[in-house]
């Protein structure tokens, strides 16, 4: 039986009748392939380039404080255009933003591989956030329409959790590869093969999408929303080289504060509002966009830290540390595609999201155990493992459950808050952590003599155990607020209760 999908199209007063979803698309698991395709792209570009960072240091002769701009231009044009994207996605047609995105991807992406100067290559990676802004949530928005079925649509965000989730560390293996056997250049050449296939798959596969010609983007939110959110993401990336009480970084944070609040009220009068409220004011939408917020702060204190640890602390080269975040991926992939098809749709989210933030946070506090004479076989494995199983629980449903039950016309906007809240929570877990390690080490050393390597190891343990015991804590807390907020029982797919509030 054919699904409907209810939802009040924008600025109107009442709900229109529901539209009914077609048959499933014949070619709907290639289409998957290629939306999983892309995606890895777009994630992995935010780690891969890490482990270039010394060579291309070298190679272009930028300061050690100019080094961090070549992630962070990445993160802020992704994260202040991420909801943009999302609008543009329904506006324009998914399949045309999605096509574009990749074109635009993979230009910014040879841009920065033949760049001869940091200016260069801090303006290719800005290039790419901005087209992978358009490109993650037309992704998602996608797949959200391409698989109507709720049986079949769990079993393709179970597969699309596990792209998002191990995204980072396969980007980190496949950094190492590339540095050592190719060159650093290559982390981003290596985005034209991806992008051609994925392109070449979407002008077979994809299907004409409707739009809506008497749609207006909503300006005035567009402003207010994207430079909230970078003056969001810029205060907490300055924090890294600032004092957190410095006007460089509480200026800026405080200034995206007052803007997004601005947005939100603005958002209420707009007859074309960008991020309709109703996407936001379902629970159990809401409890996964705090889930995914949660997840994205608390997981760089495997992939950052675990790293500096692995190849400063214990000598690991860039592959070997890619290698060994192996097995947290099989853990990923094994519970996110369990929790999207077994667990959810027969015990709901309230038990298992909570369940993986909790596995989470051990992870996290066994991680605080390591030391210079660690094995990884003993010490590094078991709770590598643990916190696999842990994100894939948590980030295949909150993924799914964000975009459940969303209106057609909303659904690109809707993928898109995924992805920002997803960007936020990673710039936001960078910052704080980045800070809180940095005062830990700072203090470690103070009165020991710093040029002794012993005592420099030591402080480097002292910054990663603080590291991983403040993610601990954000898993804590992701375990009451999923567990405050989720509905109890199974997801109702049923559309006469279809989880979108009317305004």
């Amino acid at each position: 039986m054919p699904r409907t999908v209810s939802g009040t199209p924008t600025g109107t007063a009442s709900p229109s009748p529901p539209a009914t979803v077609g048959p499933p698309h014949r070619h709907r698991w290639w289409i998957l392939a290629v939306i999983g395709l892309a995606q890895l792209m777009v994630v992995l570009d935010a780690t891969i380039v890490n482990i270039a960072l010394p060579s291309a240091q070298q190679d272009l002769g930028f300061s050690d404080g100019d080094r961090q701009w070549i992630v962070t231009a990445y993160a802020l044009a992704f994260g202040s255009l991420l909801l943009l994207g999302g609008r543009a996605a329904d506006l324009f047609g998914r399949k045309l933003t999605f096509l574009v995105g990749l074109v635009g991807f993979a230009g910014a992406s040879a841009v920065g591989g033949a760049a001869g100067s940091f200016e260069m290559l801090v303006a290719s990676r800005a290039g790419q956030g901005v087209f992978g802004a358009l490109l993650a949530p037309a992704a998602l928005s996608l797949l959200t329409t391409t698989f109507t079925d709720p049986r079949e649509r769990g079993k393709a965000f179970g597969v699309y959790g596990a792209i998002a989730g191990a995204g980072g560390a396969v980007g980190l293996l496949l950094g190492g590869v590339l540095t050592e056997h190719l060159d650093w250049r290559w982390t981003l050449y290596v985005n034209l093969f991806f992008a051609a296939a994925a392109f070449v798959g979407g002008v077979i596969l994809l299907g004409r999408g409707s739009r809506d010609k008497a749609a207006r983007i909503d300006v005035p939110g567009a402003v207010l929303v994207s430079a909230g959110l970078f003056c969001l993401v810029y205060g907490f990336s300055n924090a890294e080289s600032h004092d957190w009480g410095s006007p460089a970084t509480w200026g800026f944070l405080l200034a995206g504060a007052v803007l997004l609040a601005a947005f939100t009220v603005w958002q209420t009068r707009s007859p074309h509002p960008l991020l309709p409220l109703r996407v936001l004011l379902d629970r159990n939408r809401g409890a996964s966009f705090v889930s995914v917020l949660i997840i994205g702060a608390g997981m760089f204190g495997v992939f950052l830290f675990l790293t500096y640890y692995l190849q400063q602390s214990l000598g690991y080269t860039p592959i070997e540390t890619g290698l060994a975040f192996l097995p947290m991926i099989a853990g990923l992939m094994l519970t996110s595609t369990l929790a999207s098809t077994v667990l959810v749709p027969r015990l709901g989210p309230k038990p298992v999201v909570p369940l993986g933030m909790g596995m989470a946070a051990a992870a996290m506090a066994w991680l605080t155990t390591l030391d210079l004479t660690s094995s990884y076989t003993t010490d590094i494995l078991p709770p590598l493992v643990l916190a696999g199983l842990g994100f894939g629980l948590i980030m295949a449903p909150a993924m799914s459950l964000a975009t459940e039950g969303v209106a057609t016309e909303d659904a690109g906007v809707a993928s898109a808050a995924v992805n920002t809240m997803q960007q936020v929570g990673g710039s936001l877990g960078t910052a704080l952590l980045n800070t809180l390690s940095t005062s830990a080490a700072a203090d470690y050393l103070d009165g020991r003599n710093p040029k002794d390597p012993a005592v420099v190891a030591q402080a480097g343990l002292e910054a990663y155990s603080t590291a991983y015991w403040w993610s601990a804590v954000f898993f804590v807390a992701g375990v009451v607020v999923s567990f405050l907020l989720y509905r109890r029982g199974a997801p109702v797919h049923d559309p006469v209760a279809a989880p979108v509030v009317h305004m």
